[in-house]
């Protein structure tokens, strides 16, 4: 007890001694800009009672009362020394300081460290500093926000949005038209209909920092339309950490319910991949074209092999699981400094939402208020289970202040359950049906991104740089055993749903669509190199901004695409037992005891030669590029890129071609700066790139998707679009961390490749690709990075900051007028195939440092946008509507080494709407509002979790 007392007695003596003391706190900037001189010291001249100055140019130094003599200094600065400044106990001194910079002794100073390049204001530097157009976001911002992977972290970048919740759109234009890199390698797809990295499979938690490249250069691939995206992920660290962080989510369509539809899960299912579970049999596996129906024996070793799972089961949902372990390293071994960061996350969620589909007969413009017939009516639940298993392993590895090694892996593993119920009436015949179906979906995706770098600086007088990659992408997708079946029965309109007492008869024929099976794989390996060598000669003076470079450098990849799908339909025996098998449940009716030669079922395979293909592709550039900066208001870059590919596609086993493009582009670019002065500056820059067909785009094969209830199929006819670009911006830096800009862009397109439907008889709907000859894109964009820390002595209000991004754009297609007028090929007068008119976004932050404090509210709505396009015939365009997202955030810290997260997603929870253009003017309008391609709520999501650091 007495050493407790004395304990008490020791803190209120050091709180009181605490409280006697005063304050001299202020701000330093620089004479010229006006901006904070970060790094720089407020000292007790002679002593070493010191504050460093923040990011913002503040400084806060506590001292007894007194009077003391105050000096600010910093490297390449004229010292600031103040006399006889009055300290009062528990008094607040304000002492701001004008530090100029020393124009007699600055020189080049060389700092030996590692760059940060995470933060805030190191990304606001990058870029201001930039040599083209460029909008990015750093880890700063990225942890302020509840975003759980890549993909809702970019759509928060000016002129971004994303599709199905993973595809990127840059500027309103679709995900093809986007090149996205990892780590400066170009990223795989694990998605056989598109080209797109799937931005969902890269946990937010990993990622250092985001640019989007908006103007083109020599240096960056020659292949994108809206822009460039570059992912990195963390690298270096300064100091041995460590981090763990779980949480838990809940979401409020299916969370805690019950009914949640799952497939029958095998054993590894929680680590994303199948254990083979549902691997296609060997005796499936050995049927060919020419005997394309099982066999009694083959039969017979079905009946072991061959699981009876078309219904799903029904369980409890339960809150979302996720779980990531970071850990930063870093030691030295003879003097070469290594830095290695570590991450591993998991999560396991899952998602149930129902859905309203509609598909409509010809519409008659001379009736416009009278709504098409229908086809069919269906109300789906759709739900998915996904696991997702990712890992992080890079190294840095400094041999000394001018050579620089890096070893970066990226492996991800996902998994997901899909099943798909679908109900509602086909009216498409004379005898209306009601339909149950269901589709039972798993697949995996493996990817693996590995990339192994150097960058050197040779030579005397250190003004060569080699920077050299080599890098090796492989993606393994698997879909193993895909089921689908239909059920049907006589429509009773009085007596919907249960209400009706007839039995649902299983629909038996070779339709993909019905009672079948299928299986799908695809394998691609990718091999990368490239290499550049900078130069730099001396400017007006030493400083390296000064200088002028000049660049050569080169890009090779290889890669190779195998892609092969198989389907098995259960067929009718010639004296099938209609009476004992033919009416029984879907449970029972596929049963091993039903697999029988003579009054059973049998299975046939109906695969097609065009079902599996093999592509390769071989890409060779190289450029030439020269920086000037012509004076300390203007400099320009530019140069030449040349890129070589050769694409090919074999379909089936012909062995030969059925798709080959083989060409060669020259594509220039060139870019200017004018600095008004160090706050303000106006770039320019215009460029020529390309789009390419991708393998799936020209593949003559038909895939069913169930899930959206239409079939997507390739055209071999497909030509690489050229696009010609054009930017010009205002940038104004009201400090080190904040940004505001506005600018213009402008693109022209030479056979635009879009997504299109095709008219095929009754309700089938096809999905596949064609190039528009020619079409433009306008656009403005603004952003701003602001706070309100200089604006108002409210210590509330300085812990605000803003972040507003927003795009105005405008583009019009035109059609070869040999085409315009054939009614299978989509209108004129619309915008792009996925281009939005708007899109907005919306941050607000609150940072309390002192009380470990973060809130943040965010608001997005992207402008309707073509889903798919119609054509002149029955099939008509379908357009998304906006819809608002608030997401709420909160994080409580306890100390340095814990903190508890909280928030809400998708607040307003407003619904997805996709409608029926039927008077074709790419609006939706009076009674078009009544007509859903797909209408759907996704939820509220909420979160809990915890990060502990060590």
């Amino acid at each position: 007890m007495r050493r407790l007392g004395l304990l008490f007695i020791f803190l209120i003596i050091s709180s009181f001694a605490f409280a006697q003391q005063g304050v001299i706190s202020g701000k330093v900037t620089d004479k010229k800009t006006g901006d904070g001189v970060i790094g720089a010291t407020v000292l007790v001249t002679g002593t070493v009672q010191a504050a460093p100055v923040d990011v913002q140019g503040n400084y806060e130094l506590k001292l007894d009362p007194g009077t003391y003599n105050i000096t600010m200094t910093y490297i390449g600065y004229k010292p600031l020394t103040f006399a006889g400044i009055v300290v009062t106990a528990n008094g607040k001194t304000t002492l701001n300081g004008v530090m100029e910079e020393n124009t007699t002794n600055l020189k080049e100073v060389t700092v030996t460290g590692q760059k940060q390049t995470g933060t805030e204001v190191a990304m606001i530097q990058d870029l201001k500093k930039s040599e083209v157009v460029v909008s990015g976001m750093s880890n700063d911002q990225i942890v302020k926000t509840l975003d759980r992977d890549a993909a809702e972290v970019v759509k928060r970048i000016p002129g971004v949005t994303v599709q199905n919740n993973n595809f990127i759109v840059i500027r309103g234009l679709a995900e093809r038209y986007n090149t996205v890199m990892l780590n400066d390698a170009l990223t795989p797809s694990a998605e056989t209909d598109t080209r797109s990295f799937a931005f969902d499979i890269l946990p937010s938690s990993v990622i250092d920092r985001v640019l989007i490249f908006k103007s083109g250069s020599p240096e960056l691939p020659g292949e994108f339309g809206g822009g460039v995206v570059k992912v990195y992920t963390k690298n270096s660290v300064l100091d041995n950490t460590g981090s763990l962080s779980i949480s838990g989510w809940a979401r409020s369509t299916n969370t805690f319910a019950g009914r949640f539809q799952q497939s029958n899960h095998s054993g590894t299912d929680f680590l994303g991949f199948d254990n083979s579970q549902r691997a296609l049999p060997g005796t499936l596996a050995g049927l060919t074209r020419e005997t394309p129906t099982t066999t009694p024996t083959q039969l017979q070793e079905l009946r072991g092999s061959l699981r009876n799972e078309f219904l799903p089961t029904l369980t409890n949902s339960r809150p979302d699981l996720r779980i990531s372990l970071g850990i930063n390293h870093k030691f030295e071994i003879g003097g070469v400094y290594i830095s290695n960061v570590t991450s591993l996350s998991y999560s396991n969620t899952q998602e149930q939402y129902n859905a309203l589909r509609q598909r409509f007969t010809a519409y008659n413009p001379t009736m416009p208020d009278q709504l098409p017939g229908k086809f069919f009516e269906y109300n789906d639940t759709r739900s998915l289970s996904a696991v997702r298993l990712g890992i992080i392993h890079n190294y840095q590895v400094r041999l000394n202040d001018r050579n620089k090694l890096e070893f970066r892996n990226f492996f991800n593993q996902y998994g997901t359950d899909e099943v798909v119920n679908r109900k509602g009436q086909n009216l498409e015949n004379s005898d209306p049906l009601e339909r149950n179906d269901y589709s039972l979906h798993y697949q995996s995706r493996s990817i693996y991104s590995g990339q192994l770098g150097g960058n050197h600086v040779v030579g005397p007088a250190s003004r060569t740089t080699l920077t050299w990659a080599t890098g090796y992408n492989y993606v393994y997708r698997d879909e193993p055993d895909y089921r689908q079946n239909q059920q049907e029965r006589e429509y009773v309109a009085n007596k919907p749903g249960e209400m009706n007492p007839e039995p649902f008869r299983v629909v038996i024929n070779s339709l993909p669509t019905t009672s079948s099976r299928f299986y799908a794989s695809l394998r691609e390996n990718t091999y990368m190199g490239s290499g550049q060598v900078e130069r730099s000669y001396r400017g007006r003076d030493t400083l390296s901004a000064n200088q002028y470079k000049v660049r050569l450098g080169f890009y090779l990849e290889e890669k190779e695409r195998t892609y092969d799908s198989r389907y098995f339909n259960y067929t009718r025996a010639r004296n099938f037992d209609y009476e004992n098998i033919g009416n029984q449940p879907l449970s029972t009716i596929f049963s091993n005891e039903n697999l029988d030669p003579k009054t059973g079922f049998v299975l046939k395979e109906n695969t097609l030669p065009q079902d599996r293909y093999t592509g390769k592709n071989r890409l060779a550039a190289g450029y030439l590029s020269g920086v000037a900066p012509i004076s300390d208001h203007f400099s320009v870059t530019g140069g030449v890129r040349v890129e070589y590919n050769d694409k090919s596609l074999q379909s089936g086993d012909t062995g030969t071609d059925q798709y080959r493009e083989t060409r060669t582009f020259v594509l220039p670019s060139l870019n200017a700066t004018y600095t008004i002065n160090e706050r303000h500056l106006v770039r320019a820059g215009v460029s020529e790139s390309v789009n390419r067909p991708e393998f799936r785009e020209v593949a003559d094969y038909t895939y069913y998707d169930f899930s959206n209830n239409f079939f997507v199929r390739g055209n071999d006819s497909l030509r690489t679009a050229r696009i010609y670009n054009a930017d010009l911006r205002y940038e104004f830096y009201p400090s080190r961390s904040e940004m505001i800009s506005v600018g213009i862009f402008g693109k022209r397109f030479t056979n635009a490749i879009e997504q299109v439907t095709r008219s095929t008889t009754g309700s089938d709907l096809t999905l596949t690709y064609q190039n528009a000859s020619k079409a433009y894109d306008v656009g403005v964009e603004v952003e701003a990075r602001k706070s309100l820390l200089d604006l108002t002595e409210n210590h509330f209000l300085q812990r605000l900051s803003f972040v507003v991004n927003a795009s105005l754009i405008r583009s019009r297609v035109q059609i070869d007028t040999t085409l315009a007028n054939n009614r299978n090929f989509a209108l004129t007068n619309r915008p792009l195939q996925g281009q939005s008119p708007y899109v907005v976004n919306l941050g607000v932050f609150y940072q309390d440092d002192e009380n470990h404090w973060q809130i943040s509210a965010q608001y997005n709505i992207v402008g309707p946008r073509i889903a798919f396009l119609g054509d002149q015939n029955q099939n008509f365009s379908v357009i998304e509507l906006p819809r608002n997202v608030v997401d709420l955030g909160l994080t409580k810290g306890f100390g340095s080494h814990f903190e508890v997260r909280a928030g809400i997603q998708n607040v307003l929870n407003q619904e997805v709407r996709q409608y029926y253009d039927f008077d074709r003017n790419s609006k939706i309008n009076g009674i078009e509002n009544g007509a859903a391609f797909a209408r759907y709520r996704r939820g509220t999501y909420s979160t809990l979790g915890a990060t502990f650091r060590f």
